[in-house]
């Protein structure tokens, strides 16, 4: 076997580990159009204001979905990772209309870039295509809810600890790889509060702060 087909062979068994509920028709449709895409931490994936041209499904790593204001703060909406997809940018392109948020790889990421006249032969051929447009929509809509009572409903010490128990169910990780600013941008705050309050939680032992990292203790 050459090279290129042991190479192509092995991306299509990611693919079908990654995303299970595909039928192999549907996965090998997607390998002969679609095109995978690195980004490194900090790379910009997509832009407010631009127009979507690909739906974008995490492969690997994780990519940080905001709303900006128009002096350039950002606010964070929800987290992507493997397996998952932007809602936004298959509304986008499936209406023609412009993205209202911006996306940034939070780590080095890969993503499958689907075109839009693909997504639209999916959605007409594939059932579980369907299925996983419409659980990938609810499951934003569900994340965009839990946002919005935040927000409206918890002090910001609450929205602290909902945020770090969030990251860390979202990762895997216990280790919490962001420094205070970070935090403090995510959440529309300042540093000297989230660094204020993360002094309270660290007396209560629910984390252990270090330099740029923040230890996760609690369950």
């Amino acid at each position: 076997m050459s090279k290129w087909k042991k190479s192509l062979t092995t991306k299509m068994m990611h693919w079908k580990q990654i995303f299970t509920q595909f039928e192999p028709e549907l996965i090998d449709t997607i390998e002969k159009q679609a095109t995978e895409k690195q980004f490194k931490a900090g790379d910009t994936i997509m832009r407010t204001g631009q127009y979507i041209k690909s739906a974008v499904l995490v492969l690997e790593g994780r990519i940080n979905v905001y709303r900006e204001n128009e002096e350039g703060g950002e606010f964070l909406m929800y987290y992507l990772g493997q397996g998952q997809a932007c809602a936004i940018s298959m509304i986008c392109i499936m209406q023609s209309k412009t993205s209202e948020v911006m996306a940034r790889a939070e780590e080095d990421t890969t993503v499958l870039m689907i075109p839009v006249q693909l997504v639209e032969e999916l959605m007409s051929k594939y059932k579980s295509w369907n299925q996983f447009v419409i659980q990938t929509y609810r499951n934003r809509f569900e994340e965009m809810l839990i946002v919005v009572d935040n927000i409206a409903f918890r002090s910001m010490d609450e929205r602290l600890e909902f945020y770090l128990k969030r990251y860390a169910d979202k990762t895997g990780k216990r280790t919490i790889e962001l420094s205070h600013q970070q935090i403090a941008d995510d959440l529309s705050s300042s540093r000297e509060v989230i660094s204020r309050l993360l002094k309270k939680m660290e007396q209560r032992n629910l984390v252990k702060l270090n330099r740029n990292m923040i230890e996760w203790l609690a369950e």
